[in-house]
């Protein structure tokens, strides 16, 4: 006889699988596909206009250009989670990218290892995420107040510290973590451990639920997602490796990836801020510290926010007046948004934010590459944006209806 902890542990079939996804659409659970769907038709789009949007030395700057805004983005998420809004990350961003390129000066009384000014720079993000959460969740004063107000002040803080208007950024150490390239071997490794790790996890999801005696998915799913993860690791590095080899701002983007997945979805942290996003007030009588989530939330948006802009001022090697401005804000938080980030909080992943980033940043880059005007990928954007926050809003509602 089959026992009720072996039945509990037995693995639903294949159809019961397809079957609950299916439901899961129809109630409006539709996930990342239409993210996914809408790159792969973008791809294809830019490929058939211009043969060069598929080469290995357009595949690399693809890589470096979004990995600013994709930084941004994942921190971002964690806001919006919370059904709250960071309207500062783009200056903050590039206040972090002024105190880099300010303290690596030579000459200027303060010059420090690029390690130790990039260590500042993200310390100064830890500082301005506690002081803008703790007036939204201490005080209870709204978030688009307090991040629009810190806006407009970090634009003056950049302004009041370039009284000559740009910064060359001379350490090398510093201009490497957008500019610097593993050889053909690390990114073969790198790509052994990344997937090494993925399988590792997957695995350890798996013992988990079968040590709590929870039925876990058909074990060949399972290979079948880590091969898929795998396959794109490895088919990243063989195209990367055609050209200048991985991007170190790529890896970094990955590492930061992985380490705010775990956070969102498998520690109790993670779990707070979905319940707090969901119904603060259930949250609270629950037992959970809101006010403390609100802070920690706020501080992750903007030290992911400076690690963006060290990323932005690595990239060209110095920071001007204008660190921080232009379509940053605007671009991180469409690709939240595209990539399933519900504005009315308690949905959303990191995975999401990742694909809308690397969406915009396709559109950018292929338009460029084209040859179309700015008005053309703004309009894109745009429409693309909108067309997500309708899905989302129409989502929410199915979901309501079904009772899920």
């Amino acid at each position: 006889m089959v026992t009720q902890a072996q039945s509990s542990r037995a693995s639903p079939g294949l159809a019961a699988l397809l079957r609950e996804r299916w439901d899961g659409i129809r109630s409006g659970d539709i996930g990342s596909w239409p993210v996914i769907i809408g790159l792969a038709a973008i791809v294809v789009f830019f490929t058939q206009k211009n043969g060069n949007f598929l080469t290995a030395v357009n595949f690399d700057n693809l890589i470096v250009q979004m990995a600013g805004t994709a930084t941004i983005a994942i921190g971002v998420v964690f806001v919006l989670l919370l059904g709250e809004i960071d309207l500062s990350i783009g200056y903050v961003s590039g206040v972090a990218g002024v105190v880099v390129a300010e303290l690596q000066l030579p000459g200027s009384g303060h010059q420090l290892p690029g390690l130790i000014a990039i260590v500042l720079a993200i310390v100064t993000g830890v500082v301005i995420g506690a002081f803008q959460g703790s007036f939204v969740a201490l005080i209870g004063v709204p978030s688009f107040v307090v991040t629009l107000a810190g806006l407009i002040a970090f634009q003056g803080v950049i302004i009041k510290a370039l009284p000559q208007g740009v910064i060359v950024i001379q350490d090398n150490l510093i201009n490497d973590v957008a500019n610097y390239y593993f050889s053909n071997i690390a990114g073969w490794i790198i790509a052994i451990l990344l997937t090494g790790a993925y399988a590792a996890a997957r695995l350890s999801s798996i013992l988990g639920r079968l040590r709590a005696g929870i039925a876990v998915r058909l074990w060949w799913l399972e290979l079948g997602r880590v091969a898929v993860v795998g396959g794109i690791t490895f088919a990243v590095v063989a195209i990367a490796n055609r050209d200048r080899g991985v991007p170190f701002a790529g890896l970094l983007v990955a590492v930061l990836f992985i380490a705010m997945a775990y956070i969102a979805k498998r520690t109790t942290f993670g779990r707070h801020v979905y319940a707090v996003g969901g119904n603060a007030e259930a949250a609270r009588r629950a037992g959970i510290n809101v006010a403390r989530i609100r802070i920690l939330v706020f501080i992750i948006s903007s030290v992911m926010a400076a690690v963006g802009g060290i990323i932005f001022a690595a990239r060209l090697s110095s920071v001007d007046l204008n660190a921080g401005g232009g379509t940053i804000l605007l671009d991180a938080i469409a690709a939240a948004v595209i990539g399933g980030t519900s504005l009315y909080g308690g949905r959303g992943s990191v995975k999401g934010a990742l694909l809308g980033a690397a969406l915009i940043a396709t559109i950018a880059n292929g338009i460029d590459l084209i040859g179309y005007s700015a008005a053309t990928r703004f309009i894109v954007t745009g429409l693309i944006l909108l067309a997500a926050v309708t899905l989302d809003t129409v989502s929410r509602r199915r979901l309501t209806a079904s009772g899920r």
